[in-house]
């Protein structure tokens, strides 16, 4: 008689990249609503979550069976999060940060900005963006939406600090033919760079630099290309009525016109959003459209703050963003997000809105959406890829913790970032940076300054008339 078979050993667990362990981590449930996991072991595998899990709540001695890791990383005392997503900046104006202040639109763009960005040069735009990725890292953020000029270097630096990107060269209509072709080139060159860290994007400037034939041209290349749109409309109420005067349509009617509602489009800012005119042509669109908001410049600028409820009602993310250091002052997306819940009461007259747990919503899953990365970041579950911050809330200004929520969003600070990691990889340890020289960057910078900052040649990049 033939013995039967020896039943076959189960497969060992493979070792794990990194292991995270002790730390309460964010998540998301099914339905879309933040859950907080007690005492969670993240594990990590080629840059993945592998899987999230907690300690039995039956019996809380008992630990999850967790593999052999390469590293291990004992986050007691830490809240573990998706990494911030700055939605739409501009990297290299940190080297204009605090140059304009106190200013209206027209005389910052036309008497300092646009002066000053006709002297960049690649190596400023190169400095600039070092400076930037060091301080997003040490503020938790782990994916940036960049919108600017030389984006080549910027796509280097992208990868030297090892952070996530969404790239796109921007262009005006004044620049000829040239600058949708220099757009184009750069976004299928450059994506997938950066061993897929980079990703790209077409990027005119604003439906009043650009005009209506680029418009159109650049929503076909997207469509045809599988690219996603990334630009400025409606940043103010000035900007929608002087458009409405010009053209009898809204920057949002502009853009519907032109077809690129029905491609993949990331606007920036929104705050001067017509809801009667608007709002139907957002509902129409056949694309993937999603809204940047940076609350900290248009406070600065006296402007109106962007319609949050409204698009939410209306089906349309919106993202958290910082906009460019030279205008916002800092690159910080937790203010980002502690401003919008206090600016979104304020504008509705609503303490019930915006909570903590929807802040923290448009912080991590929706900014993820809105740049076009939801399956990718924006979730600590399995399968998403290892984009990861921990929070260190022991400090004085966030005990005791009675709503976890509302610690995050309402007092706790980036500084209290302990650690950032970008698909598996530790960019900053106990807050220290990994990856790049802050004080080398800071120096070469200094020297550049005088230069970059001279205006006495009387040119500009593009006139400024909203």
């Amino acid at each position: 008689m033939t013995p039967p078979p020896s039943p076959t050993p189960p497969s060992p667990t493979p070792p794990a990249d990194l292991l995270i362990t002790g730390c309460t981590a964010l998540t998301h449930g099914p339905d879309g609503a933040i859950v907080f996991v007690d005492d969670a072991v993240i594990v990590v595998r080629d840059g993945v979550i592998a899987s999230v899990t907690a300690a039995d709540p039956a019996d809380p001695t008992a630990t999850p069976e967790v593999p052999v890791a390469a590293e291990h990383i004992d986050a007691r005392s830490t809240t573990a999060l998706p990494g911030l997503i700055n939605c739409h900046t501009h990297t290299p104006m940190v080297a204009l940060r605090g140059l304009a202040e106190d200013l209206p639109a027209h005389a910052w763009f036309n008497d300092w900005i646009w002066p000053i960005e006709s002297n960049l040069t690649e190596r400023t735009v190169g400095l600039g963006a070092r400076l930037a990725c060091a301080e997003m890292i040490r503020g938790g953020v782990t994916t940036f939406a960049d919108h600017y000029f030389a984006m080549d270097t910027v796509a280097d630096v992208a990868e030297e600090s090892g952070l996530r990107a969404v790239l796109g060269q921007a262009y005006f209509s004044s620049q000829g033919p040239d600058g949708r072709a220099a757009s184009l080139d750069f976004a299928l060159r450059r994506r997938g760079a950066a061993d897929g860290r980079v990703t790209t994007c077409l990027a005119p400037h604003a439906p009043y630099t650009v005009d209506d034939t680029d418009l159109a041209a650049t929503a076909e290349l997207a469509r045809e290309h599988g690219l996603l749109v990334h630009i400025h409309a409606a940043e103010n109420r000035e900007q929608t009525e002087n458009s409405l005067a010009r053209h009898g349509r809204t920057p949002i009617e502009v853009l519907e016109r032109a077809g690129l509602l029905d491609a993949d489009l990331l606007i920036a800012h929104a705050t001067g959003l017509d809801p009667a005119r608007d709002l139907p042509a957002l509902r129409r669109s056949g694309g993937r459209v999603a809204v940047a908001s940076a609350p900290r410049g248009y406070l600065k600028f006296g402007w109106d703050t962007t319609p949050v409820r409204t698009l939410r009602e209306a089906g349309v993310p919106v993202g958290l963003a910082t906009d460019g250091a030279a205008s916002n002052n800092t690159l910080d997306v937790w203010e980002s997000m502690t401003l919008t819940a206090l600016v979104q009461k304020h504008a509705e007259n609503d303490p019930t809105w915006l909570t903590a747990r929807q802040a923290l919503d448009h912080a991590t899953s929706q900014s993820a959406r809105a740049v076009g990365l939801g399956q990718e970041v924006g979730s600590l579950a399995e399968g998403r890829r290892a984009d990861i911050i921990l929070v260190d809330l022991s400090g004085p200004h966030t005990q005791p913790v009675h709503d976890l929520a509302a610690t995050l969003v309402h007092s706790a600070r980036s500084a209290d970032v302990r650690t950032t990691i970008v698909d598996g990889r530790v960019l900053m340890r106990d807050r220290e940076l990994l990856t790049l020289d802050v004080r080398e960057t800071v120096r070469e910078l200094a020297e550049l300054l005088p230069e970059l900052v001279d205006r006495s040649h009387g040119r500009r990049v593009q006139e400024y008339e909203g």
